[in-house]
């Protein structure tokens, strides 16, 4: 339609319903594109109003995908005390051949479903397959999105270990997932309950500039993956060094946070996610091996679940058409 757009509020993306298997290709389809040097994206700039808090923009080219656009969205940690999302935002969509935007949607939705699918991808190229246990450390929207996507690519996994500061939120966690998705959900009392005899191991607490890391080293097993979510927040840089191989889902982005203060202590980077996913470097070479997935999040992963959102929306009919 020309000189129109389609509007999808979060009501909207949500009834899309698009689903996390299809999210899970998007994203693995991305990261080939990205190793084999297809993407286009400048490592995120950023605004910080608060302490620990972001406001970001996340632009993003595909050509392989035919989408082009950016995400702008914010995590505020104290969110929680005011009945308010963390993480909140807006992505627009643009026609590459033109750059005229032919959508704007919220970006919430699609922010928790492309972080657990890029945790899925992660761990299907460097988790043992016959991974079966999982700890989740932050039990909120991550935690719940991380677990479906990782019982989506590992179908056998039946145990979690949930751990989260607050004990009601666990206690929640534990009876929804378990009734959810078919797996024994536990709740723990420590991090190091969380962590040690896991097969897989996701953290997903809030991004902090200055943490007080729980976990230590030798806590993850031999044969483990490690997924952090919330960069260095829970690792401790003995911990990080611990590991075999270190991976993360975009050098350029890593190296320009340590320029202002994250990750200090992390090991040498083994290699950028999209070039294990796109068979440039072997992931998993051994059973013994710990290896950890940075994942920082990252613009094609938005664009890649959008374009697919969008053409869901448009065919089945949701979403407000507006006038440029």
């Amino acid at each position: 339609m020309s000189g129109e757009m389609l509007y999808l509020s979060r009501t909207d993306v949500e009834r899309v319903d698009l689903p996390m298997a299809e999210v899970i290709d998007a994203v693995e389809r991305v990261f080939v594109e990205k190793g084999e040097g297809r993407v286009e994206m400048p490592p995120k700039p950023g605004i910080h109003t608060m302490p620990d808090a972001f406001i970001h923009a996340m632009p993003a080219y595909i050509p392989g995908m035919k989408a082009a656009g950016m995400k702008w969205v914010s995590g505020y940690p104290a969110n929680h005390g005011r009945g308010l999302p963390y993480i909140s935002g807006l992505l627009v969509l643009n026609d590459p051949e033109t750059g005229i935007p032919v959508s704007v949607m919220d970006a919430t939705w699609i922010t928790a479903m492309r972080t657990a699918a890029a945790t899925a991808v992660a761990a299907k190229h460097m988790a043992l397959p016959e991974s079966h246990t999982l700890g989740i450390l932050g039990c909120g929207v991550q935690g719940r999105t991380n677990l479906e996507a990782l019982k989506v690519a590992f179908p056998a996994m039946d145990e979690v270990k949930a751990y989260d500061i607050d004990r009601s939120v666990v206690e929640r966690y534990s009876s929804e997932m378990s009734d959810e998705h078919g797996v024994n959900v536990n709740s723990v009392a420590s991090p190091a309950d969380a962590v040690k005899g896991c097969d897989m191991v996701v953290t997903a607490g809030p991004i902090l500039k200055h943490p007080t890391p729980a976990i230590e080293p030798g806590w993850l097993k031999e044969g483990g993956f490690a997924c952090p979510l919330d960069f260095d927040s829970y690792w401790s840089p003995g911990a990080m060094q611990a590991v075999d191989k270190f991976v993360t889902d975009d050098v350029s982005q890593l190296d320009y946070y340590r320029t202002v203060g994250y990750f200090g202590g992390i090991p040498e980077v083994y290699a950028d996610l999209g070039e294990i996913v796109a068979g440039k470097k072997p992931g998993r070479e051994r059973p013994e091996e710990r290896i950890m997935s940075m994942n920082l999040g990252v613009a094609i992963e938005d664009m890649g679940t959008a374009v697919r959102l969008f053409e869901r929306a448009k065919s089945s009919g949701i979403g407000q058409w507006l006038s440029l």
